[in-house]
């Protein structure tokens, strides 16, 4: 196809075109000069859109955060404060199980891009919004952590780890009775973690309304740090 022809690159193609290659072969599959490849042009002509990699990862992120707000249930102002914080942390979760690779991109960046800051200030005002002072809600960001993009990060995960060995599952049991009872009671469902764990959708749901309670009630009680 002569060059007339092509369409005109531009920095909407070139995100597009990583999150895509991200999505179908993961996050160490992006690189400028495969992403160029991809494009059908040479690698030079990205550095026109994006400066470097580190500004490429930092689009793709823009690009999949940007798919939250289409997640949502339905409008979040009138649903009250729990209920809207509920739907958005959720809704940023469906985004990750979208784009695996986001969460690696989101614990190792250190920009804060405009979507970024899109996001958690909608999160921060539907908390403000609701009467929370700026005290809790500082806190409240800070207890939340991780959980507002939709993961955790857990103390374990097995990521690469086989199935356990009955034997060796006894054995764990017998030197260490409670963590084998408990262990043994749990289901995990590994089609719908955002990493393979312990963190399926019920844990988090259930994760996240605790936390949800336990605000609710400090909001309540008109909760504020103690003097220093």
């Amino acid at each position: 196809m002569g060059e007339s022809r092509r369409e005109r690159l531009n920095r909407d193609r070139v995100l597009d075109a990583a999150v895509a290659l991200a999505d179908a072969d993961g996050l160490d599959s992006v690189s400028m000069r495969r992403l160029a490849t991809e494009l059908g042009v040479v690698p030079m002509a990205l550095y026109k859109h994006v400066a470097d990699k580190d500004e490429l990862l930092d689009g793709m992120v823009d690009v999949a955060l940007g798919e939250v707000d289409a997640e949502l249930p339905g409008p979040v102002d009138a649903a009250g404060w729990r209920l809207a914080v509920r739907g958005r942390i959720l809704a940023a979760r469906r985004v990750q199980l979208r784009h695996p690779w986001l969460r690696r991109v989101l614990e190792t960046r250190t920009t804060r891009t405009p979507m970024v800051l899109a996001y958690t200030d909608a999160l921060i005002a539907g908390f403000r919004s609701a009467g929370f002072s700026d005290p809790l809600t500082h806190h409240v960001m800070h207890a939340l952590g991780s959980r507002i993009w939709g993961f955790t990060q857990d103390l374990f995960e097995d990521v690469n780890q086989p199935p356990p060995d009955p034997a060796s599952f006894e054995l764990l049991a017998t030197a260490f009775p409670h963590i084998a009872a408990v262990a043994g009671v749990a289901v995990h469902d590994d089609g719908t973690v955002v990493a393979r764990g312990c963190d399926d959708q019920f844990e988090f749901e259930f994760a996240l309304d605790l936390l949800l309670d336990g605000i609710a009630r400090l909001h309540d009680q008109g909760w504020l740090p103690p003097a220093r």
